[in-house]
């Protein structure tokens, strides 16, 4: 695997829809210079039904789309495809192109209350995966892992009726007085408006700005781009279908963050590569 082109930072990122949105925002707030590649599989999506097999498959040929732009570092913003096929595309691409995954943050929502919902997919919410990280990071704090079916594909075609309802469906699930609510599932964190709104008095916890920072870090320490601000540019955005390069889903302009990032991208087309 080759560096990035030179002079510049090139992240990329894959989910099967628009959980990437999130990080992607984040590190564009950090490293506003730096190009993005997001890889989304529309053709596959969503990944949590399926098979750990058929997930780690569907997440390669995303990363592979993706990994064709020679990025400095391939970000796993999805949870369910860190829990499946983490290891798979590490065993692919590293050394030669670091990959991050994605972690719900449970180690500082139990700091910060003793009462915590872990909110993910069904699939994230069975797996050991998931029992492992709270055994590992939840010390004393009670813990309620909170199945919320239907939500990330809901958030995924913008459907804002039914993000509401399996918000309410989640929160009815959720234990009265629950101090911290960790979004398992890196769509969640589009709607966290919706889910603040449903559960007052408790502080939602997302892993964007933690998996960007980290991102940021894993790409610079392979020496990655110049330093932030020295080139005056604006990073620009590459989007990847299923593979194909086109733009950014219609549903993603429903978000704060998909909107940002079409601007970027539709910037793209007078920014030679």
């Amino acid at each position: 695997m080759t560096a990035a082109y030179s002079g510049r930072m090139r992240i990329a990122l894959i989910n099967s829809g628009l959980g990437l949105l999130a990080a992607a925002a984040e590190v564009h707030r950090l490293r506003p210079d730096a190009d993005l590649v997001l890889a989304m599989d529309p053709d596959g999506m969503p990944w949590g039904p399926r098979t750990p097999a058929d997930i780690a498959g569907r997440s390669l040929a995303a990363a592979r789309a993706a990994a064709a732009f020679r990025p400095d570092v391939l970000v796993f913003a999805c949870n369910t495809g860190t829990v499946h096929a983490l290891g798979a595309l590490r065993a692919e691409f590293e050394p030669g192109l670091p990959v991050v995954g994605t972690v719900p943050a449970i180690k500082p929502a139990a700091a910060h209350s003793d009462s915590v919902a872990v909110w993910a997919t069904v699939a994230t919410t069975a797996s050991a995966y998931q029992r492992r990280l709270i055994a590992d990071f939840a010390g004393p704090a009670r813990v309620t892992a909170v199945a919320c079916p239907g939500l990330a594909e809901a958030i995924d075609s913008g459907n804002e009726p039914g993000t509401r309802a399996a918000v309410a469906r989640a929160g009815a699930r959720t234990p009265a007085g629950c101090g911290a609510v960790v979004l398992g599932c890196t769509e969640y964190e589009l709607a966290a408006g919706v889910i603040a709104a449903a559960l007052p008095g408790a502080t939602l916890f997302g892993s964007a700005a933690a998996v960007a920072a980290q991102a940021l870090r894993r790409a610079g320490a392979r020496g990655g781009g110049e330093p932030s601000g020295a080139t005056g540019r604006t990073g620009t955005v590459r989007v990847l279908l299923s593979g194909r390069q086109a733009d950014l889903p219609g549903a993603a302009l429903r978000y704060p963050e998909g909107r940002l990032l079409a601007r970027l991208a539709a910037g793209r087309r007078s920014v030679s590569a």
